[in-house]
């Protein structure tokens, strides 16, 4: 009887088996590598601000949204109220959260934007005393 051929692998001979938690390291390093800190704009939605003092929510525009964190100490230096609906500009580091494999923002600032930014300036400008020339 004859020994039977071996298989012929689809991708040739080598394969490198990754494991989950070595994948997500690898697309983690790529991620932060390539994109490091970026600004982006959207609709904050899903806000939660659990007791440690962190504050989770999604970046949304019309066709997609992005999973952000915030944590305590840059949250500390919000000057405004972030809420479900606010448009904001973010500036954060793109990243992967390794445990779920979920690409996500690490935010380090936020500032109003849109509607929000414009109201806020208006009402800036509305509370400063105009000049009157009879002084």
């Amino acid at each position: 009887m004859r020994s039977p051929e071996p298989l012929e692998l689809p991708f040739g001979d080598a394969r490198q088996v990754l494991t989950v938690s070595k994948l997500n390291r690898q697309a983690r390093l790529l991620l932060e590598g390539e994109l490091g800190s970026i600004w982006v704009e959207g609709e904050i939605s899903n806000l939660s601000r659990p007791s440690s003092g962190h504050m989770y929510f999604c970046l949304k525009d019309a066709n997609a949204q992005v999973r952000c964190a915030m944590f305590r100490q840059q949250s500390r230096g919000v000057t405004f109220d972030l809420a479900n609906g606010r448009q904001i500009l973010v500036r954060a580091r793109v990243t992967l959260y390794e445990a779920r494999g979920e690409f996500q923002l690490v935010v380090d600032y936020v500032e109003e934007a849109g509607e929000g930014l414009l109201r806020r300036r208006f009402e800036e400008l509305s509370s400063v005393s105009t000049f009157d020339p009879r002084r």
